[in-house]
C-alpha cells in the first residue's frame, strides 16, 4: 500500500482542502494521511472564518506521521501564515521527504483570500524550492512570476521564470479564460501541454486541491511526473463530468464517481 500525506486546511463542507485530498487519494489507490494547518468555516458560497493551528502543534502532527507511517508523497495546500510555512519546510527537510507537490493556494474558488502577504515571501523562499512540482493557477502564477499572463505564450514565459526562480517543475493550470482546460508542464528539459476537454459544470469547488492530490497519489505509486499529471487530469475530468450538484454556490465534484462495490450498493 502506497501512502500520501496532505498538509492543508480543513473544509467543513467537504469539497476542498483536507477532505477533498483524502477522498482523492483514496480514489486513486493510496493510503491518505493529513496534517491540518487550519480549520475553516466555509461552504460552497464562501469562507466565513479561519482558525489556524499553532506551529508547535503542526510540527507534532508531522512528527507523528513521519516517525510511524512514512508518506511516499506529500501534498501541501492552504497554509496561511509564514510561521506555519517555516514549520512545514523544516520538517520536510528534517525527514528528507520526497515527491513534494505544492499547491500554492492563495485565493479560494469563492474569491476569499487564504494567505497573508508576508507568508507569500516565506512560501517563495522556503517551501517552493523543496517541491518536485508546484501547481499554480493563472492568478497565483502572476504573483509568483511577478508578471501578467494574458496568452499561452505568457504562460510559457511565466512557468519558465518560476522554474528558474525556484528550481522546481511547474504545472501552470489553464482556465481563467486563458488556454481553457489546457495545462502547461514546464521542467528543466522543456515544456509540454496537457490538453483537456472543457466540461460545462459550474461546480468547481476544490478542483485545485483535487488535481494536486491526484498528482501526489500517482507520484507515490512511482509514476513519472508526466504520467501523474495525465492521470490526475483524467481523474478530475471524470469527477467534474459526474455533474454532482450540491450547495447554493460553486459546489463540489464527485470524488467517488468511479468507486463501485458491495458496500456502495448496500442499503
Amino acid at each position: 500500500m502506497y501512502t500520501a500525506l496532505s498538509i492543508a486546511g480543513s473544509d467543513c463542507s467537504g469539497g476542498a482542502g483536507i477532505q477533498a485530498d483524502i477522498k482523492t487519494m483514496t480514489a486513486n489507490g493510496v493510503y491518505a494521511m493529513s496534517a491540518i494547518t487550519a480549520l475553516t468555516a466555509q461552504n460552497t458560497t464562501g469562507v466565513t472564518g479561519i482558525m489556524e493551528v499553532t506551529p508547535e502543534f503542526l510540527a507534532m502532527q508531522l512528527d507523528s506521521i513521519f516517525t510511524d507511517i512514512r508518506p511516499d508523497a506529500v501534498k501541501t495546500g492552504m497554509v496561511s501564515s509564514a510561521a506555519l510555512i517555516r514549520t512545514i519546510a523544516a520538517k520536510l527537510k528534517e525527514y528528507d521527504a520526497s515527491n513534494i507537490v505544492v499547491d500554492p493556494v492563495m485565493v479560494a474558488t469563492s474569491g476569499a483570500r487564504l494567505i497573508s502577504e508576508d507568508a507569500i515571501g516565506t512560501l517563495k523562499a522556503e517551501l517552493l524550492p523543496l517541491a518536485a512540482v508546484i501547481t499554480p493557477n493563472i492568478p497565483e502564477a502572476e504573483v509568483l512570476s511577478e508578471m501578467s499572463i494574458h496568452t499561452e505564450e505568457d504562460m510559457v514565459a511565466a512557468a519558465k521564470k518560476i522554474h528558474e526562480l525556484f528550481g522546481c517543475a511547474v504545472l501552470l493550470k489553464g482556465g481563467h479564460k486563458i488556454s481553457d482546460a489546457n495545462d502547461l508542464l514546464y521542467k528543466a528539459d522543456g515544456f509540454q501541454w496537457f490538453k483537456g476537454k472543457r466540461i460545462d459544470n459550474p461546480n468547481t469547488h476544490g478542483t485545485g486541491c483535487t488535481l494536486s492530490s491526484a498528482i501526489a497519489s500517482n507520484l507515490a505509486k512511482g509514476c513519472s511526473l508526466e504520467a501523474s499529471v495525465l492521470y490526475a487530469k483524467n481523474y478530475i475530468s471524470g469527477a467534474l463530468a459526474a455533474m454532482l450538484d450540491l450547495g447554493k454556490g460553486s459546489g463540489p465534484m464527485n470524488h467517488a464517481f468511479a468507486i463501485e462495490g458491495e458496500y456502495r450498493a448496500r442499503k
